[in-house]
């Protein structure tokens, strides 16, 4: 294996945290209702666990080894993705291999940094928020995200994954201006 690239270490530090959290969530609290209308806690895990291994599936051929079903046990199901998700970080060749993808050409890791690390930092706040668990994201990882994603408001909005922007303070923290950005009441 050879040295951990950007993209990998990011994908590391994001999952562990949200990994933490999953750890974390109280007996009974898999059912909380979560930010994200219409859903509970478990849903979080299962919006990963259902989308992530469909796309890797569709662009890249890569079928991932089956997980624990969210229903009966979503920690076990979140553990298995995630390990999935660094062995292909990891897997120097797999990882820099380039297809065609609704990003553009672009090498697999460099699509699952772009979609699948952020998917994880918003979803580990969704979980903390659901579970009273700690929500403090890494503020590095939020300030990437918020830079990257604010140029591209208009796309977002008509893309149909993100609620309307809620207003938050002019002074509000970049965590909270994130999360408002994508349609969620800090």
């Amino acid at each position: 294996m050879g040295p951990m690239t950007e993209y990998a270490e990011r994908y590391r530090k994001v999952a562990g945290a949200f990994s933490e959290r999953v750890r974390a969530v109280p007996d009974g609290a898999w059912d909380a209702p979560a930010p994200c209308e219409g859903w509970v806690a478990r849903d979080v895990v299962r919006h990963l666990a259902e989308w992530v291994p469909g796309f890797l599936s569709s662009f890249w051929e890569l079928e991932l080894p089956p997980a624990p079903s969210v229903d009966d046990d979503p920690a076990g199901a979140w553990l298995a993705l995630d390990g999935a998700l660094q062995g292909t970080f990891d897997d120097r060749s797999l990882a820099a291999s380039e297809r065609d993808s609704p990003m553009g050409r672009s090498s697999l890791e460099a699509v699952l940094d772009q979609i699948v690390t952020g998917d994880v930092l918003i979803h580990t706040w969704d979980l903390a928020r659901a579970t009273g668990l700690d929500e403090r994201l890494d503020p590095e990882e939020v300030h990437r995200m918020l830079a990257g994603i604010e140029p591209m408001d208009e796309a977002l909005r008509t893309s149909g994954h993100y609620g309307p922007k809620v207003a938050v303070p002019d002074d509000a923290g970049e965590q909270d201006r994130l999360l408002a950005f994508l349609g969620r009441q800090p």
